[in-house]
């Protein structure tokens, strides 16, 4: 039977979703417009005063922001709230230019834990649980966010944070931890870990894992589930709207639900800003509808996915959206061809490979080059050259069918490249454009 966190508001129905929507956006536009000047001025040079706001239809109305407004107005431009109000700040682990900063009151943190609880149910959680969180803890929000998630529904938590992974599989079996959340690359690796020391699904309790922050393919799920035992569950998020939560998988795993309650998704034409229908893919753009320390008018996440409000098996209403399949600003443009690292993972996994390689992008007499650096398993590795002369002809084959482009193939051996505990470094661009 399907378990739901807050029955009445998952179930609404579209009625009634709309009519919170409608109410809670009005009042948001007048909070945005009352309490952060960048935001009213943006209003302003675009003609546009609350007032104009009266529906959710009137959204195209007003102004989008990107991460460059959130960078200019570093750090407390975009605040919607007195610092004596703020309780807590994030950030995002961005390695170039200011980093984002997000504020939160302890309203903002109540209606996150909300959010991040409901997700752990659609996991099949309860209080009957123990929730080992190996997400990084501090500034990044995948730690504190499923922390404060799992408490709120009553599991029995474990703040791992990442790393330590001998640790992390030793309290996961003396501890009899059933779901597990972290990265996908993180929960790849555990399982690679487990492989080692000659543990097995049966060797662990878990029975499930949420895992987001990166971006990971149908196979890397089928991939870990297999290596674990579990059901891998994703969980959508962004930093500058609170942090994972925003949207979620359930039993049926046909996208992730949209808390819209809370959230106010749209999908537009990343080109040229245009909305789109649901059911098209475009760029994702939500507005947060009731945060009080940082109340993002549309924000463009630069996320490419579409958006269905059909029903679902599970019996919940919120709208779904599909794991992205990439990024408006992380999409390589090579030789003139759009290229997006999940295609390549999604080749890589199809033809057994593990979810460990690197992209590298160059640019060579003006001309791009495109590497991809892919790590064998242990049963894979050979000194035998023919058969990895064969094996590299295989994976030139199918990336040129996959995207279509030939690339430079290099196998290395088991373990060679660097694992990641956090966010995994997929792509080095080392083109000067």
């Amino acid at each position: 039977m399907e378990r739901y966190f807050q029955k009445e508001i998952e179930t609404a129905s579209r009625d009634e979703i709309t009519a919170m929507q409608n109410e809670k956006l009005v009042k948001q536009v007048r909070h945005v417009w009352d309490s952060v000047p960048y935001y009213r001025k943006k209003m302003e040079e675009k003609g546009v005063e609350p007032g104009d706001i009266r529906t959710i239809e009137d959204i195209g109305k007003l102004p989008m922001i990107s991460k460059a407004d959130l960078r200019e107005s570093y750090p407390y431009g975009l605040l919607g709230a007195p610092l004596r109000d703020c309780v807590r700040i994030h950030s995002t682990s961005g390695t170039t230019g200011k980093r984002v900063v997000a504020f939160y009151t302890q309203h903002d943190l109540d209606l996150w834990q909300d959010c991040v609880a409901r997700a752990i149910t659609a996991a099949g959680g309860t209080k009957d649980d123990v929730c080992q969180v190996a997400y990084g803890f501090g500034l990044f929000t995948g730690g504190l966010g499923l922390f404060d998630g799992s408490e709120k529904l009553g599991c029995l938590t474990l703040p791992m944070s990442s790393g330590n992974t001998e640790r992390q599989i030793m309290f996961m079996r003396d501890l009899k931890a059933t779901i597990l959340c972290c990265t996908p690359s993180y929960a790849a690796y555990l399982g690679e870990s487990m492989k080692e020391m000659g543990m097995g699904p049966d060797d662990i309790p878990l029975k499930a894992g949420i895992f987001g922050a990166e971006a990971w393919s149908e196979e890397m799920r089928r991939s870990i589930e297999k290596t674990m035992g579990i059901k891998a569950y994703d969980i959508y998020g962004l930093t500058e709207l609170s942090g994972p939560g925003v949207a979620y998988e359930c039993s049926a795993q046909h996208g992730m639900h949209i808390n819209e309650d809370h959230f106010l998704a749209e999908i537009i034409d990343p080109d040229t800003g245009e909305q789109k229908p649901d059911g098209e893919y475009g760029e994702l753009v939500f507005t947060s509808l009731d945060k009080e320390a940082f109340p993002l008018l549309r924000y463009r996440t630069r996320d490419i996915c579409r958006i269905t409000k059909e029903a679902c098996a599970c019996g919940r209403t919120f709208a779904r959206m599909d794991k992205p399949k990439g990024r408006s600003d992380d999409m390589l443009i090579i030789r003139g061809v759009n290229v997006f690292p999940s295609q390549i993972e999604a080749v890589l996994l199809k033809l057994g490979y593990p979810a460990n390689y690197q992209i590298i992008v160059d640019r060579v007499n003006n001309t791009d080059t495109l590497d991809v650096h892919v790590e064998m398993t242990p049963e894979m590795f050979t000194d035998d050259v023919v058969e990895i002369t064969n094996r590299k002809k295989e994976l030139v084959t199918a990336l040129k069918n996959m995207i279509g482009l030939k690339a430079v193939v290099t196998l290395v051996a088991p373990k060679s490249i660097t694992r990641s505990e956090g966010k995994a470094i997929r792509v080095i661009d080392k083109r000067k454009i």
